[in-house]
């Protein structure tokens, strides 16, 4: 039943899309009531999995795996032919608890973004929805993918609708965004798909066979890769994943498209577009080429801590709100990527966990400028102010947005955010200084987010001639409609920041599972100077001290530690009786 339930979840929207698009025009009222629903059904299927991941210990959840596109030699066996030779591409999917939280993201955040159209949308009503139904399949079909080939169709599937909801419904700079989103990201992504397709022989070469396959469990478990063509193989991963995260200095196309996009292409877009890219690396790069992660690790840290402080020094000087969110994406998926390559587990967990609160807190951000723009036709800080009178009800949304995106105790952003800060100042593969220096951004983050907010709402009133604009059955202050849109946005808010353990619990042992055990072998394969077989951190060690490099022992060592203390370290805060932050900290400087 429950891959009944993950198919329904990726193919309804597309068929539902279809029965959109091809509306008579006299029913194209129809349109948006019709988007809503599918929406919801996938957000309550959603929910359904991601429930069933959170008690299921084992395996994977919605499992369906059938053969999609078989080339090559067949040989006979026992229950009917097999491929014994050539190329095998499968319909694999499934969940588990690193991409179930995002599924449910996205099965939230879909439903709110069609309805915030309901007001603005008025031309081209059913290629709008439609558009929008077909990304709704691309992005749950990228996460529950568990075939990489699969994963990559879905990958750039994505880029297809939103091309046209920017181009068509988007700003006055519409089709210069839309094109210059589209190349940079497609480019991106033919280095990536030439990094899989290469993984996906060697790994047929280096099992001695003939079958090349795609299957993610497989790629990522192999052991005889040499370290120089993982390295290689991560910087293919990365110009796909890197800019569309976006990743500092490939992110120039994400604050036109953000501007330019409507409502729901910006909420979308930073609630879950951009975690694609995050995604990718932890799903893909660090698993599939660990000795490539580590060998790149501090490179990439540094990339996060300009990006961090670049992206905060941009939103200090932008007049127009939502450029201004949108180059505060760019500085808070700093945070999330610096966690990531801490390569220690409270990092991991925190950065898959900063993916969501970045999804709720900016998302919702996107949908309170969409409401004011509505109303205002402008974005111009200068131009509106004193709208807490006004506005009472949108004025108490826009304030604990911003607060959960400062990292306010209490709030969600300060529970991933103290993690990924954390994990990088203990880390052994990056070091104090990205912890301090990453620091300097929740700083930076709260002056210009602040800021912001005392134009927009405090001060003497300032409104255009001739505003508020109420024709489309608006409001002064929020309606019925926007109330029920932000308010499920508001609830999680306090809620993951009260309780992360709602998606921690689960996420961890997974994390654990198929990310850090491949980072610490790939690890102690690259401190011991030779390819070991898998089985752990303990045999490396072992085997050093057998040998006397007690050297090199002791280096090993160090990061071991590190990596125990830190992988009992609880997010909500506790007493497991495990070792916490003290400890690990001891173990760091004891070493």
């Amino acid at each position: 039943m429950d891959a009944f339930w993950l198919n329904l979840v990726i193919f309804l929207p597309l068929i539902a899309a279809v029965v959109v698009w091809t509306l008579p025009e006299r029913r194209e009222g129809v349109a948006p009531s019709l988007s809503l629903a599918v929406g919801l059904v996938t957000l309550l299927a959603s929910l359904l999995l991601w429930g069933r991941v959170t008690t299921t210990s084992e395996g994977l959840v919605g499992e369906s795996k059938l053969s999609w596109i078989s080339v090559g030699q067949w040989m006979a066996a026992e229950g009917g032919d097999e491929l014994a030779s050539g190329v095998q591409i499968s319909y694999h999917v499934g969940l588990d608890a690193i991409s179930a939280p995002l599924v449910a993201l996205t099965g939230l955040l879909v439903p709110l973004s069609i309805a915030c159209g309901f007001a603005s949308i008025k031309h081209r009503v059913r290629e709008y929805y439609a558009w929008m139904l077909l990304l709704t399949t691309g992005m749950f079909g990228v996460f529950a993918a568990r075939d990489v080939l699969l994963f990559y169709i879905f990958f750039e599937f994505t880029l297809v609708p939103l091309y046209f909801l920017i181009g068509i419904w988007g700003g006055p700079q519409r089709r210069y965004a839309a094109n210059k989103f589209f190349i940079y990201t497609f480019v991106g992504s033919v280095i990536t798909f030439a990094g899989i397709l290469y993984l996906a022989i060697r790994a047929a070469s280096l099992a001695g066979g003939d079958l090349i396959s795609f299957d993610l469990l497989t790629l990522s478990s192999l052991t005889k890769l040499p370290a120089s063509e993982q390295s290689l193989l991560f910087l293919a991963f990365f110009c796909g994943f890197a800019i569309k995260v976006p990743f500092f200095p490939l992110h120039t196309w994400l604050p036109l498209a953000h501007t330019e996009a409507p409502t729901a292409g910006s909420v979308l877009l930073a609630g879950v577009l951009l975690k694609l890219g995050t995604y990718g690396f932890l799903r893909f790069s660090l698993p599939m080429v660990p000795e490539g992660s580590l060998a790149w690790a501090q490179p990439m840290g540094w990339l996060a801590i300009a990006g961090i402080i670049y992206g905060a020094l941009c939103c200090w000087v932008q007049r127009d709100v939502k450029k201004l969110v949108a180059y505060s994406s760019v500085s808070h998926l700093g945070f999330c990527m610096l966690g990531m390559f801490s390569m220690l587990p409270i990092g991991l967990s925190g950065a898959v966990l900063y993916m969501i609160n970045h999804g709720l807190s900016t998302g919702a951000l996107f949908l309170v400028v969409g409401m004011l723009y509505e109303r205002y036709h402008t974005r111009d800080i200068d131009k509106i102010g004193g709208l807490a009178r006004q506005m009472p009800v949108m004025a108490s949304f826009l304030i604990l947005f911003v607060l959960s995106s400062i990292g306010l105790p209490g709030l969600n952003g300060f529970v991933s955010e103290f993690a990924v800060l954390f994990a990088a100042y203990n880390s052994p593969v990056l070091g104090s200084a990205f912890g301090i220096l990453g620091a300097t951004g929740i700083l930076l983050g709260a002056i210009y987010l602040l800021y912001m907010t005392g134009k927009l709402l405090f001060g003497p009133v300032k409104e255009p001639e001739g505003t508020p604009d109420l024709s489309a059955g608006l409001a002064r202050d929020l309606t019925p409609r926007e109330i029920a849109i932000l308010a499920p946005l508001a609830v999680l808010v306090v809620a993951l920041g009260v309780a992360p353990r709602i998606v921690t619990d689960s996420l961890d042992p997974v994390l654990r599972a198929q990310v850090l055990n491949r980072l610490e072998l790939g690890y102690f394969a690259e401190a011991d100077g030779e390819r070991r077989r898998p089985g752990g951190a303990n045999e490396v060690a072992a085997s050093a001290e057998n040998t006397g490099h007690a050297g090199r022992r002791r280096d090993a060592d160090a990061p071991r530690a590190a990596w125990i203390a830190l992988d009992r370290v609880d997010l909500a805060g506790s007493d497991t009786g495990d070792p916490g932050p003290t400890d690990a900290v001891a173990g760091l400087e004891g070493s």
